[in-house]
């Protein structure tokens, strides 16, 4: 048998697998509620990369239904999807991983891009025993989310993009806001994190900027630094808009008034007609349609959870 088809040999049982002995378990952060004892946390193989994801099964009603893949934002980890999880309903099913590199999941041996990551995320779901997913993207899992709606779309069901944008081409930020974002300090260091959350994440954050740090560190890991610019490095230069037409599913978009990383946000779910951004590229006729939501005076990190 050629190498080529050993790899392929080995990467087609390793998808199929599932979870065995050799997979580390761990417990779920502590909550007093049910829901938080049914997520299952361990650490899986993937395509020969290890990662920590957290899954939780459908039941009831939503026994059957696909489970929706949250894709976090950018150096945090899946703690930190925690809002989100208990926001929804009890009975859906939910996927949470630490990108390679970032929280529990260990730095892979070679850097990689968004098209690059979209298959192997699919991989991790097959792995986990679903063909079939909704996704969420938050930031910078934002771009993810679009990326794997367009080159895995026969997997995506459902698409929900949260304070995001189109990439490289998009509006940007001030520089103060971007000069922030290029390191992971904010992740490692809360008293930093206290004092920049204002600046970068805005809506309540403006008024109580401690809220921010809780937010990264309340019960976060930090991973390796060479995570943080891996993910800097897979997004740098990528952007959606040439093929967001593509976009075929049912998409909901989400975004905040009042989000310094994402200042575009209003002007994107408002669709006006002078702005070549997500909202006015998404097909409105797609199956399903784009909708579209703001939340008022919304920080960055509010925008999935606050009405």
């Amino acid at each position: 048998m050629s190498t080529t088809t050993e790899r392929r040999g080995r990467r087609a049982r390793d998808e199929r697998a599932s979870p065995s002995a050799n997979d580390t378990a761990e417990r779920a952060s502590p909550s007093a509620t049910d829901d938080a004892e049914r997520d299952h946390v361990r650490t899986i193989t993937v395509r020969g990369l290890q990662v920590r994801v957290s899954a939780r099964p459908g039941q009831g009603r939503l026994v059957s239904s696909p489970p929706l893949l949250l894709c976090n934002g950018i150096g945090s980890s899946l703690e930190v999807l925690q809002p989100i999880v208990d926001a929804l309903d009890p009975d859906r099913g939910v996927i949470r991983f630490d990108v390679p590199g970032v929280g529990g999941s260990p730095a892979p041996p070679f850097p990689y891009l968004l098209a690059t990551l979209a298959p192997w995320v699919t991989a991790m779901a097959t792995r986990l025993g679903h063909r079939e997913i909704d996704v969420l993207g938050l930031s910078w899992g934002g771009g993810l989310a679009q990326q794997l709606a367009v080159q895995c779309r026969r997997r995506v069901r459902r698409l929900v993009l949260v304070a995001t944008g189109t990439g490289s081409l998009m509006v940007p930020a001030h520089p103060r806001v971007l000069a922030t974002m290029v390191t992971p300090r904010r992740h490692r260091d809360p008293a930093y994190a206290e004092r920049v959350a204002a600046d970068i994440y805005g809506g309540s954050m403006r008024s109580n900027p401690e809220r921010g740090a809780r937010l990264l560190h309340a019960a976060t890991r930090a991973g390796p630094r060479r995570g943080y610019y891996l993910q800097l490095a897979a997004a740098a230069g990528w952007s959606s808009l040439p093929f967001l037409r593509m976009v075929r599913q049912p998409t909901l978009l989400l975004a905040g008034d009042d989000d310094p990383i994402v200042p575009g946000g209003q002007r994107e779910t408002d669709g006006a007609a002078d702005s070549p951004r997500a909202a006015a590229r998404l097909p409105r006729r797609a199956p399903g349609g784009a909708d579209r939501e703001r939340r008022a005076g919304a920080a960055h990190r509010e925008v999935p959870v606050r009405p």
